[in-house]
């Protein structure tokens, strides 16, 4: 992804699947304290709870913004009823 730079001294970079901890689904990208890393999709479909803001999604990070924050790139959300 253009303007992406991941973090490789994270050992976590690339796609990932992840729960989504938000109000809303209007962003991109989320910092890391937003985001739980988990193993698959199907895990993170099972975690998913729209009801507690919690969303299943496929990721791209980290990657440090110029603050120093771990961002994550939303790519995909897993559960169509979650799409926008």
């Amino acid at each position: 992804m253009k303007g992406i730079y991941l973090d490789p001294d994270s050992g976590v970079t690339g796609e990932v699947f992840a729960l989504v901890c938000v109000p809303g689904r209007q962003r991109n990208r989320y910092p890391e304290s937003s985001v739980i890393l988990m193993e698959s999709a199907e895990a993170a479909l099972r975690g998913a709870d729209p009801g507690q803001r919690r969303y299943a999604a496929r990721l791209m990070g980290p990657s440090r913004s110029s603050e120093g924050v771990r961002l994550y790139y939303l790519l995909d959300w897993l559960d169509p009823d979650c799409r926008p």
